[in-house]
């Protein structure tokens, strides 16, 4: 008992010893990894300041996990599969880049870059429809299902098990009973409750969890699959930021009016969602199948003033932050003005300089965020973003009539954003995302009306009136703003 009681005596009074080399190890690797400077400073901080709940973080959401790694190695993979029929694009899509320059000038570079990094394909033969809210996009998505003869490719985020989600997934039941090849992504950590439903229930379609989560594969969490993509028959795709769930349904039920976008395309573009859907697929456990004949379809052009779409799509894998890379070029290039609709913004440096050097530029810029957030650390730190961008000339609405959930960018009236991609950290680096990319006359129009439509729910922030914020609001902002690399 005496030795024991030695060693306790000993251990309670050299503890911080193996701890101080636990900290120098972890700051070392994370020092080490070489990331992204405010991320580094942001982790060390955690570490310091909240010992025991800094270093549980780190290790289970903060480290680069070989899983990143092998997205990485995937992702080159897949480009190689993709190459050769990449190769026979590129003439077809040089004389649609000639075509796009005639139509809306320099923004046609954005397209150029989609080509040069080989990002995805685009195409001018599409014909795309614009849907504001749940209560539009699903009773169109539901008769598109219902019309399905060939195959159902869906990938959402969030699924629930209420009305909607259940009748979805009674039609997708329905429609793999009838012959229709039928297959079902769902992100892990979204969509939860949808998840066990189909483990536990037989199901006549073929259904994958993205990236599971469980206490041993905690980490995965950090990395979540945040596309919303639905590819029926191989010629009519959806994107956009409505989830499968009934709060997107604006029919008096729910308590928060939910603000969101989405798109239908018909066309060649759909070629590119379905291998997109592809590509995920390929990343879960599930058997891989051939993307051929009525996977992939051909669209003759029938329109000169058809859509041209083009989609830009990023992942923890990707070589480079594709989806924030587009939209600065995008923005690079506007001459009257530019909207931006976010529910997130926790810009990164190049995104702001994009906007301050835009409006200094004589351009209009519109951004507008929801006056309230569900969520609290993010609202906050977005909100420390606010104030230079004020100062620069930057219009900032905050949206109050419900939740704003769309992640829509219109630039003068010529090139459309419609996604999945929140104006954020998370989704320039660690979630899978992918945004519609649309050059369109009467799409974008009605996204202008729409924003203005908008503004009449919000409140425009002028910098004296930010200023009068209490001292404590604008302090939880700047603490806020600390974690917002991790956010």
């Amino acid at each position: 008992m005496e030795v024991l009681h030695h060693i306790l005596q000993i251990a309670l009074q050299y503890y911080w010893i193996p701890l101080l080399i636990l900290y120098i190890g972890v700051i070392g690797t994370i020092l080490i990894e070489n990331r992204n400077p405010a991320k580094t400073i942001a982790w060390i901080m955690v570490i310091v300041f909240l010992p025991v709940i800094g270093l549980l973080s780190y290790y289970f959401f903060g480290q680069k996990f070989k899983k990143v790694k092998r997205m990485k190695r995937m992702y080159r993979e897949q480009s190689k599969k993709l190459l050769d029929a990449w190769r026979k694009e590129s003439e077809i899509m040089e004389e649609h880049i000639d075509t796009l320059n005639e139509r809306i000038g320099s923004l046609a570079m954005v397209y150029r870059y989609l080509k040069n990094q080989k990002i995805s394909t685009f195409s001018l033969n599409n014909d795309v429809t614009l849907f504001i809210n749940g209560e539009e996009k699903f009773p169109v998505l539901i008769q598109q299902l219902k019309n399905a003869k060939h195959s159902i490719h869906m990938e959402y985020y969030i699924w629930e098990m209420d009305e909607i989600g259940r009748e979805i997934l009674d039609i997708l039941e329905e429609k793999a009973k009838s012959g229709v090849t039928v297959r079902l992504i769902l992100d892990s950590f979204g969509a939860p409750d949808v998840i066990k439903y189909l483990r536990r229930h037989k199901r006549d379609f073929l259904f994958e969890a993205f990236l599971p989560v469980t206490f041993t594969s905690l980490a995965n969490s950090n990395y979540r699959n945040h596309r919303k993509i639905a590819v029926i028959d191989g010629k009519v795709g959806f994107v956009g930021g409505i989830n499968i769930s009934d709060r997107y349904i604006n029919n008096g039920k729910n308590d928060v009016y939910w603000r969101d976008t989405a798109m239908m395309i018909i066309g060649a573009a759909v070629n590119t969602l379905q291998i997109q859907f592809w590509n995920s697929w390929n990343q879960t456990d599930a058997e891989s199948f051939e993307l051929g004949k009525g996977y992939l379809n051909r669209f003759p052009i029938t329109n000169e003033d058809a859509s041209g779409v083009g989609f830009t799509a990023s992942d923890p894998g990707s070589p480079a932050p594709f989806n924030m890379e587009a939209i600065i070029a995008g923005i690079n290039e506007a001459k009257e003005y530019v909207q931006l609709c976010t529910p997130y913004f926790i810009p990164s440096d190049q995104l702001t300089t994009a906007l301050m050097l835009a409006v200094s530029s004589g351009v209009r810029v519109d951004l507008m965020l929801p006056a309230q957030s569900d969520s609290f650390f993010v609202q906050h730190a977005s909100f420390s973003f606010i104030k230079p961008l004020l100062e620069r000339g930057v219009n900032v609405y905050l949206y109050t009539k419900g939740f704003l959930h769309a992640k829509t960018i219109c630039i003068d009236g010529k090139l459309a954003y419609i996604g999945t991609t929140n104006l954020d950290i998370r989704s320039f680096y660690i979630n899978f995302e992918i945004s519609g990319i649309v050059s369109d006359k009467a799409l974008c129009e009605r996204m202008n009306n729409q924003f203005l439509a908008d503004i009449e729910s919000s409140d425009l922030i002028t910098i004296r009136k930010w200023m009068q914020r209490s001292r404590w609001k604008r302090g939880v902002d700047s603490i806020c703003r600390l974690l917002a690399p991790l956010l």
